[in-house]
C-alpha cells in the first residue's frame, strides 16, 4: 500500500508539456516530490486542438479526480445527435466523380447510386458512452494543468545538455543518482530524470547514445483554425460543428470543433517522399496549399481558402526504441520522447497520459531511491509494446484514409475504420497498471 509520507527520493521531469505536468501531478498525488524543467521561457504548446478519447479520459480520472474537472470546462463536444462519433468519413477527393459529382466507386456490393464528393458515408464510432469527449485547445489544457502544480514545482529557461551519474554512491543514492546540466550552466541533482521533452527529446538522444531518432513519415499538414460562424456560413451548421474526416488520394482533411464551439480546428494532410529541409514546421504559400487539393470537391476547397496560417509541419515518429529506461544513471522516457507518433488515430496525447498513470503508481509503490530502477523496469515492460503498436498502426491508418492500403474500396475502408480504435479507446488501464505491479514485485 502507498505510504502517505513523502518518498525519501525526488524525481526530474525534462520537459513542461501536457505529458510533463499530468506525470508531475500525478507523482505529487502519490507524494513523490518532483521538479519540472522547461527549456522554454513561458509554458506553451505548439499546434492548436488535441483529441482525448475514452482511454485517456479514464487515465486523467485515475491519475487525479481534479483532471477530468479541468478538461470538463475545456472540452467541446459536438451536436448530442452526434456525440458518440469519433468522426463523420466523407470523400472528399472528385478524382473519382462523375461530372456531376457521384462517386463511381462501389459502396455496399453495388454500384453507387447517388453519393456525391462530400456526401456521409458512414460514422467511426465510440463503444464507451461515459469516456467521449472532444477536442481541446492545447494552450488552455496547459493553463489548467500549471493550476495544479505549486509554483515551485516548475523551472523555466532550463534547456537540458547532458546527463551524468552523480560522482558519489552513498547509501541514499544506490549509485544511479542524476546530475543534469543546463545551458545556462546550472547543474542539479536527483535520484531519477523522467524525459517528457517530446519527439525531439534530448534525453533520448542521451538514453539511446543517438540512436533511434525520429524519422520522416512521408505525410505532412496544414494547421488552421476558423472562426465558428464563418465555417457554418461556409459549410453549413452540421458539418462545421461536428467532427469530419474527408479522404482522398494521398490526403486526407479534419475538421471538428474546439473552444466550446466558437472555433473550427483544421488539419489537413498531404504527402511528399523526403523531408530535406532541417526545420520541421516551414512557411509556404497559399497557392501550395490550394495546389495539394486542387482535385478535390467544393467543401474541401472552401476550407482549404479559409485557412490563413501558410506553415506546412512534417510529420516524423519514432523508430522501436530498444528500451525505455537506463538505470547508471536513472533515465526513464515517456510520452513523446519515448514513443512518437503521427497524428492519424488521435491518440498521441492519450497514450502519454496512460504513460503517466503507470509510471506514476509504480513510483509510488517505490519505497526507496534503490528501487526506482524496479519502477522503470516494470513501466517499461508494461508500456513499450502497446505505445510501439500505436506508432505503427497509426502510419497505417493515413494510408487507409488516404487510398494507399486498401485502395478506394469504400466498402474495405470502412470495415477496417470502423473496428481499429477498439484496442486503444477500450483498454483496461487498472489491469495494465496490475501486470506492471506484478513485474514490480517480482
Amino acid at each position: 500500500m502507498t505510504t502517505t509520507t513523502t518518498k525519501p527520493f525526488d524525481i526530474a521531469i525534462v520537459g513542461g508539456g501536457i505529458s510533463g505536468l499530468t506525470l508531475a501531478i500525478g507523482l505529487l498525488q502519490q507524494n513523490v516530490p518532483v521538479t519540472v524543467y522547461e527549456a522554454a521561457s513561458k509554458f506553451g504548446e505548439i499546434g492548436a486542438g488535441v483529441g482525448f478519447g475514452p482511454n485517456a479520459v479514464r487515465a486523467l480520472a485515475l491519475i487525479s479526480p481534479e483532471l477530468p474537472q479541468k478538461l470538463d470546462r475545456l472540452i467541446t463536444y459536438g451536436w448530442e445527435s452526434q456525440r458518440m462519433n469519433w468522426f463523420r468519413a466523407r470523400v472528399g477527393d472528385a478524382r473519382k466523380a462523375g461530372p456531376d459529382g457521384v462517386l463511381r466507386q462501389e459502396w455496399k456490393g453495388q454500384k453507387n447510386e447517388g453519393k456525391k464528393v462530400g456526401d456521409p458515408l458512414f460514422d467511426v464510432g465510440y463503444t464507451d458512452a461515459d469516456g467521449v469527449k472532444g477536442g481541446v485547445h492545447r494552450a488552455h489544457l496547459l493553463d489548467e494543468l500549471l493550476k495544479l502544480l505549486p509554483a515551485s514545482v516548475s523551472h523555466l529557461g532550463k534547456r537540458l545538455v547532458s546527463i551524468d551519474p552523480a560522482d558519489d554512491e552513498s547509501e541514499s543514492s544506490s549509485g544511479g543518482d542524476v546530475v543534469l546540466h543546463f545551458a545556462d550552466g546550472t547543474s542539479v541533482r536527483h535520484s531519477a530524470v523522467v524525459g517528457c521533452d517530446g519527439i525531439k527529446s534530448r534525453t533520448r538522444d542521451i538514453l539511446l547514445k543517438g540512436e533511434a531518432k525520429a524519422v520522416f513519415s512521408g505525410k505532412y499538414a496544414y494547421r488552421g483554425l476558423i472562426p465558428m460562424d464563418k465555417a457554418t456560413e461556409m459549410l453549413g451548421a452540421e458539418i462545421a460543428q461536428n467532427c469530419q474526416m474527408y479522404m482522398g488520394h494521398h490526403g486526407h482533411l479534419l475538421t471538428y470543433p474546439i473552444e466550446k464551439g466558437r472555433t473550427m480546428n483544421v488539419v489537413a494532410f498531404s504527402s511528399c517522399d523526403t523531408w530535406s529541409n532541417p526545420d520541421w514546421v516551414v512557411s509556404t504559400s497559399k497557392e501550395k496549399m490550394l495546389s495539394d487539393f486542387a482535385h478535390w470537391g467544393p467543401d474541401v476547397a472552401a476550407i482549404i481558402s479559409a485557412m490563413e496560417k501558410r506553415d506546412i509541419w512534417a510529420l516524423f515518429d519514432h523508430p522501436p526504441a530498444p528500451t525505455y529506461f537506463g538505470l547508471a544513471p536513472r533515465i526513464c522516457l515517456l510520452g513523446d520522447a519515448a514513443h512518437a507518433s503521427t497524428p492519424h488515430q488521435g491518440a498521441g496525447a492519450g497514450m502519454c497520459i496512460e504513460d503517466c498513470y503507470v509510471l506514476s503508481r509504480l513510483l509510488g509503490e517505490v519505497q526507496g531511491a534503490g528501487d526506482i530502477g524496479k519502477a522503470f523496469r516494470a513501466y517499461d515492460a508494461a508500456r513499450r509494446p502497446r505505445t510501439q503498436k500505436l506508432v505503427s498502426t497509426s502510419r497505417e491508418a493515413a494510408m487507409l484514409y488516404e487510398f494507399e492500403l486498401v485502395g478506394d474500396d469504400l466498402e474495405a475502408i470502412e470495415e477496417n475504420f470502423t473496428t481499429r480504435m477498439k484496442w486503444i479507446w477500450d483498454v483496461d488501464l487498472q489491469e495494465e497498471l496490475e501486470r506492471a505491479f506484478t513485474i514490480l514485485r517480482s
